[in-house]
């Protein structure tokens, strides 16, 4: 199963935001049994301005995170970067999703 998020960077926070993305946001979802696959950056254009998507071997997985304490304070702190923030479950096709 596949996660895939939206959300745009709060202007005048990029730089932080990207040291929490690169060292906090994606090694603890891969600590949580998450498996980052894919960033997009809107550079132009409407539309979210961050796209990413991970992985997860089963829905109950996917599930049971979304569920966690450390799911809820590693969220938490990335809306502190953060607007617009949105997520859904989608069946993993292997390909790049909406």
């Amino acid at each position: 199963m596949k996660l895939l998020m939206s959300w745009d960077i709060k202007p005048g926070l990029e730089a932080t935001y990207f040291e929490f993305i690169v060292n906090e946001f994606f090694p603890n979802l891969l600590e949580l049994g998450i498996q980052p696959t894919e960033a997009w950056y809107t550079v132009y254009g409407s539309g979210p301005q961050i796209l990413t998507g991970a992985v997860a071997r089963n829905l109950e997985t996917l599930l049971t995170l979304l569920d966690s304490k450390e799911w809820r304070e590693l969220q938490s702190k990335l809306l502190t970067y953060v607007t617009n923030f949105e997520y859904k479950i989608v069946p993993d096709t292997g390909r790049f999703q909406l």
